[in-house]
């Protein structure tokens, strides 16, 4: 149970600390109806969950192993946050035209919030290494049952960062309320979450795999 709890302790500070991740649902919540922030949600979890599993089947391992495999999911990822960045900055507005009672019919753009959480998660190779590296260290072997304790700590990472994106939702809603009574603040949030997430972009691709 101690090493559960300090599991859970990595993980809070992890997803305290600012990322792609944390801007993406506060730029999305603050700028476009609930569903659209809860589908981001969604598809950060369900990257989350897919790298708990590759990190299960040892592909973190093979990542770390292989630099030409690392370098090109670095950089295809890295390009994916720049692009992101990029079609931020050139939007013209980005707070929703219509209030919270969004058409449930628009499913196309609910498909394209899952997608970009999806993305921006999966495409981030450290992620595959963090839990590659952090999943193996509160396994116990001498209490066997090694398959079922990894579907334990990866239930735990999922859910935690899901918890976690959800307080994000409800900061960048709060966010988005004043955003849309201050027409100066919309360019600036604009440019703010643009050059944050070019930023990160640039930094995955100039960063080597040693840091």
């Amino acid at each position: 149970m101690t090493n559960l709890w300090m599991f859970v302790g990595a993980l809070v500070v992890v997803y305290l600390v600012p990322g792609p991740d944390m801007v993406l649902m506060l730029q999305t919540a603050a700028t476009q109806v609930r569903s659209h922030a809860l589908a981001v949600a969604a598809g950060l979890a369900l990257a989350r969950a897919a790298h708990v599993l590759m990190a299960a089947l040892g592909l973190g391992a093979l990542l770390k192993a292989s630099p030409e495999a690392f370098e090109a999911v670095r950089l295809i990822g890295a390009a994916y946050l720049i692009w992101l960045g990029i079609k931020i900055f050139r939007a013209s507005s980005l707070i929703a035209a219509c209030p919270a009672d969004e058409p449930r019919s628009d499913l196309k753009l609910w498909r394209a919030s899952l997608r970009k959480g999806l993305l921006t998660n999966i495409s981030n190779p450290k992620a595959l290494l963090f839990c590659s590296v952090l999943l193996p260290q509160f396994i116990r072997l001498d209490e066997g049952g090694v398959p079922a304790q990894f579907v334990l700590l990866g239930a735990i990472l999922v859910i935690t960062g899901l918890l976690f994106d959800l307080l994000y939702a409800g900061a960048g809603a709060a966010l988005g309320r004043w955003l849309a009574e201050t027409p100066l603040a919309r360019t600036l949030q604009r440019w703010v979450f643009a050059t944050v997430l070019i930023g990160f972009g640039l930094r995955m691709a100039l960063t080597g795999r040693s840091s």
